[in-house]
């Protein structure tokens, strides 16, 4: 799927991207038992939420709701990575990094999404 350029060139997308890529990295190490549960969950939850996001730029009408849906998503990542430093699959400072990462494209989604409720009430 071939984005726009102002999609290509957005905050979201690039920091998305490079935790997406962090994320496959850090998972591809995980013991083989948490590779098939832990990791896929990561895994499928990060390539989930940026299809969201160029769903949603693709989808005028369903903008809302489709970053909506992301925000769900981004709630999940955050959850597994929580798991995966709990279950010791993640180090203190990769913790800091991925919870990092995922607070800014979380306010960069939530900023975002007020922009869109501030033009649809104008």
């Amino acid at each position: 799927m071939e984005l726009n350029a102002n999609s290509a060139t957005s905050p979201i997308f690039a920091k998305s991207y490079d935790f997406l890529l962090w994320l496959l990295n850090h998972t591809e190490k995980f013991p083989k038992n948490e590779r098939f549960r832990l990791a896929r969950r990561l895994e499928d939850a990060g390539f989930e939420f940026y299809e969201l996001l160029i769903h949603a730029t693709r989808s005028p009408k369903r903008r809302q709701a489709l970053l909506l849906e992301a925000d769900l998503v981004l709630d999940r990542l955050r959850l597994y990575v929580r798991l995966s430093h709990a279950r010791g699959l993640t180090t203190d400072r990769q913790y800091e990094y991925a919870a990092n990462a995922l607070v800014e494209i979380g306010k960069l989604l939530g900023g975002w999404l007020n922009r869109l409720t501030k033009a649809q009430t104008e």
